[in-house]
């Protein structure tokens, strides 16, 4: 676990936070949130219950993140997120739609995985968007590489899927590359895979598809 000290799964770039924002994280959170802490996760305690369980790292403003706990109840799922303007969202979201299968940490995710996650506790782990910082010079930046994927595979049950979307296709190219190194994982297709249908189109993956830009998934299994 020595190597992994030195890898973040973020570089903090804190947005505006709103009034009602503000309001969520105070009131909705100590409900739907859980304080980092250096101990083990019973997620059967967390959630009451026994499920499939999904994480997601990096839910951005958490739109398709209620969007799929939404359509999938019957499925328990674990977000992560640095930035407070997007876990205020989401906890709106949760509020708004009573979604009693879905929770929230805000810290750093590879702390979270050190210290919260139990070993192969997930079915599944969704990475959606994640930042592109397009500039070369920046590339060491990004979320995926091959150390962070390594150590994320660890938390992801046998048989259980890695999924990841990006609309840059040079950072494509490069998960494309990380996730197909991982000697843990095996691609469910020869190289990018259809939009799964759970997945849903975010207003700015709309935006951008019109304009022609392109998007890729990534789906994975874990040997």
């Amino acid at each position: 676990m020595q190597q992994q000290q030195s890898i973040r799964s973020f570089v903090l770039r804190q947005g505006r936070l709103s009034d009602a924002q503000r309001r969520a994280c105070e009131s909705l959170y100590p409900q739907y949130g859980i304080p980092y802490r250096e101990n083990l996760l019973n997620l059967d305690q967390v959630f009451g219950r026994q499920a499939p369980r999904i994480l997601e790292i990096g839910f951005g403003m958490g739109e398709a993140t209620a969007s799929i706990a939404k359509m999938h109840p019957d499925i328990d799922y674990l977000g992560i997120e640095v930035h407070t303007p997007g876990v205020g969202s989401l906890l709106k979201l949760i509020q708004q739609n009573e979604l009693a299968n879905l929770r929230i940490i805000q810290y750093d995710a590879v702390a979270v995985m050190q210290h919260m996650l139990p070993a192969e506790c997930f079915d599944g782990i969704h990475i959606f968007f994640p930042d592109p910082w397009p500039k070369a010079r920046h590339h060491k930046r990004r979320l995926i590489q091959s150390a962070f994927i390594s150590h994320l595979c660890r938390h992801l049950k046998p048989g259980g899927y890695i999924h990841a979307a990006t609309d840059w296709e040079n950072y494509a190219m490069q998960i494309l590359q990380v996730f197909s190194r991982e000697q843990q994982l095996r691609n469910s297709v020869r190289d990018f895979a259809p939009r799964p249908d759970y997945r849903p189109i975010t207003k700015f993956e709309h935006r951008g598809l019109k304009v022609g830009h392109g998007v890729w998934d990534l789906f994975f299994l874990k040997k």
